[in-house]
């Protein structure tokens, strides 16, 4: 028996990236559209949707939160009427959630972080499920983080959140793999970008450093000393979507130079 042929994404392939619009998300979007995949994304932020409509006039995109479920469903009539059915979910929208101790997170800060990096997952692989079955198996990318494996003190919301994204992720492993549905998470370290900057600010605020200095007390703790990129992740998700990925399921990736503690 000869073993498949390593390739890229396939031309025509009809992928959901969500919150695609910028950041992380909108690196998948580009490397799987400059891959030849036909993609839809959703966003909540006007400005970056705009700049995606122009960059890909060809891609769909739609103005959708995750954690609303009337907001999924749209997007899913969307990307119903604008791909004709779906190969590939990327379920990549997040926030980075409250720092803070748990006696001063705001209870309403705890449900909008687990809403939307936790729940958005479920809601869209509850209305995605059914058009990868349709299409005959796919693949789903469930972006979790290195705080999906280690504890985050003072980011007790979106810890617990990554955490769950890597038993969603499992589970459905489990119960799609007959389907021929692949579901794997992605597990991003620091990621240099706004958000990441946003984050290590609000630790040096909270213990009164600079914020070069807790800059450097985050990569201290990363094997190989440096940030990865969105570009970084986005090579991840077109190998796990791709046919050298086809045998890759229920498994949780680090693409974070080796965090090792946080």
């Amino acid at each position: 028996m000869t073993s498949p042929s390593i390739s890229p994404v396939s031309p025509g392939t009809r992928a959901l990236v969500t919150a695609g619009a910028s950041g992380i998300g909108r690196a998948i979007a580009d490397a799987l559209i400059a891959h030849g995949a036909r993609v839809h994304i959703c966003d909540i932020s006007d400005e970056f949707l705009a700049d995606f409509r122009k960059t890909h006039p060809q891609a769909g995109a739609s103005r959708a939160d995750v954690s609303s479920e009337a907001d999924v469903e749209g997007l899913f009539a969307d990307v119903r009427s604008g791909l004709g059915g779906l190969d590939v979910l990327v379920n990549n929208a997040g926030i980075a959630g409250p720092t803070g101790g748990v006696d001063e997170i705001a209870p309403a800060d705890w449900r909008r972080t687990i809403e939307i990096c936790l729940t958005g997952q479920f809601l869209c692989a509850h209305h995605g499920v059914p058009m990868l079955k349709t299409a005959g198996g796919g693949s789903i990318v469930n972006m979790s983080s290195a705080a999906g494996r280690f504890g985050y003190a003072f980011r007790t919301p979106y810890s617990a959140a990554k955490w769950g994204v890597i038993g969603l992720t499992q589970s459905l492993a489990k119960e799609l793999g007959p389907a021929n549905i692949r579901v794997n998470a992605i597990l991003p370290g620091i990621v240099s970008g706004p958000r990441m900057e946003g984050v290590i600010r609000a630790r040096a605020g909270q213990l009164g450093v600079s914020y070069g200095e807790m800059e450097k007390t985050y990569l201290d703790r990363v094997s190989l000393r440096r940030m990865v990129t969105a570009q970084d992740v986005a090579a991840t998700v077109l190998f796990l979507v791709s046919t050298a990925g086809r045998n890759i399921s229920g498994q949780s990736i680090g693409v974070c130079g080796n965090v090792e503690s946080l």
